[in-house]
């Protein structure tokens, strides 16, 4: 398990972690948060959202969660505290960019 991303996020890592942030999450629901996030801007694929939910599990950045659901039993996911170590990180990284974009600009 990594600890410190060696590469910036992608886009749709970074909404996951994003929408995750707030609250624990189905895969139905973290697709239409992180379209609602983006603005439109984002929608991903089924097979797009589930490729980068396994990594972020295999790297410990997200967990599964039981969630009691009415209707079905879903699989959600919450961020882990490596996680959130992750999204803080990567926010600052593009904070200290847009500084020095908006400073040569």
């Amino acid at each position: 398990m990594r600890h410190v991303a060696e590469r910036p996020l992608t886009e749709p890592v970074f909404l996951i972690l994003a929408s995750l942030a707030e609250k624990p999450r189905h895969g139905y629901a973290l697709m239409k948060d992180i379209e609602e996030i983006s603005e439109g801007r984002v929608r991903l694929s089924t097979g797009t959202l589930y490729g980068a939910i396994r990594r972020l599990l295999d790297e410990g950045w997200i967990e599964r969660f039981a969630q009691k659901d009415t209707s079905r039993e879903k699989q959600s996911y919450r961020l882990t505290a490596a996680g959130r170590g992750q999204l803080k990180a990567e926010v600052a990284r593009m904070k200290q960019l847009t500084r020095v974009a908006g400073a040569a600009i």
